[in-house]
């Protein structure tokens, strides 16, 4: 393949660059972005407590109702991935799910996440769906964490000057099976940060990636490119998405793309494998490719830090 076919390479980075930066970032860097500018720090060195601010917590793909080879125990390791946030130095107010809650859509998948988020010591629990949660046309799902959002779930809320944007991109997918935001989502994105000052901190969250992480396998969102343009004019801008059950990265501008582990299986990295799906390791190396994300804002300095640890 050449390199003008490359979508890596279109986003500035080569395949290889790509893929370095996709194993670097998964060794657990804390990010943290002060007026667009990056630095980051090995994790285990800590980040201190938000002096003046607040953390909050991402879960992902936790796909509650798997139960073949590549994880025969997901309830297990979401129950771990809850003690992990738990056991933060400074527990988070919010935990945000980035989608595939469920691997089914069955009413008795949802009812056990939900008896498992009971025990998150965290004040407000947020969610989008991924494409697993919308098996039965998101009845289930739109029951249980649609209320109080608009048209198919998408929403939005401002907490402690962060504005929060959840987006579902997984209710269609284009002819190359890229993720769609749509045009009545837009419509609603562009006209929520119309009323929003540009020194805002934007948190964006989705389950599958607004970048074009691998095209070839569907690990994109065909339309995105319209919503980051209504985004292009604030300081501080964070996305995060679930989707491909790897910890990537990506810093554009003022704009941090962040996708997050999965808490109940791997998938092989881009190219890596014939197709995606779950991948099956190891059991004494499971944990290592599980975890969870923090993030953290400190108030007045505009700067979130991004941190990920697994749950070995």
């Amino acid at each position: 393949m050449s390199n003008q076919q490359d979508p890596a390479v279109e986003d500035g980075i080569d395949r290889r660059g790509f893929l370095k930066c996709m194993a670097w970032a998964g060794t657990g860097l804390i990010w943290t972005v002060t007026g667009g500018i990056p630095e980051s720090q090995a994790f285990g060195q800590g980040v201190g407590k938000a002096r003046g601010g607040f953390t909050f917590a991402q879960i992902s793909d936790s796909h509650i109702g798997f139960s073949k080879g590549a994880n025969p125990n997901v309830v297990g390791t979401l129950n771990e991935a809850i003690t992990r946030i738990n056991a933060l130095e400074q527990a988070p107010d919010l935990l945000l799910h980035t989608g595939d809650l469920s691997h089914l859509s069955k009413a008795e998948e949802f009812d056990a996440l939900d008896q498992s988020l009971k025990a998150v010591k965290a004040d407000g629990k947020f969610f989008v769906p991924g494409e697993h949660d919308m098996l039965d046309d998101g009845k289930e799902y739109l029951a249980r964490y649609g209320k109080g959002t608009q048209g198919r779930g998408w929403h939005s809320f401002t907490h402690r000057g962060v504005h929060f944007i959840g987006l579902v991109n997984v209710l269609e997918f284009d002819s190359e099976k890229l993720g769609t935001i749509g045009a009545e989502q837009l419509a609603w994105l562009e006209k929520d940060l119309k009323r929003l000052p540009s020194s805002t901190p934007i948190v964006v969250f989705a389950h599958v990636p607004l970048w074009s992480v691998y095209p070839e396998w569907g690990w994109g969102t065909g339309d995105s490119a319209q919503a980051l343009g209504y985004l292009k004019r604030f300081g501080s801008v964070t996305v995060l998405n679930g989707h491909i059950h790897q910890t990537m990265q990506k810093i554009e501008g003022q704009v941090t793309f962040h996708t997050a582990r999965s808490t109940a299986f791997p998938q092989p990295a881009p190219g890596k494998a014939p197709q995606p799906g779950p991948m099956q390791v190891p059991a004494e190396t499971l944990r290592s490719v599980l975890g969870i994300t923090r993030v953290q804002y400190v108030q007045n300095g505009h700067s979130l830090a991004i941190t990920d640890s697994s749950l070995a």
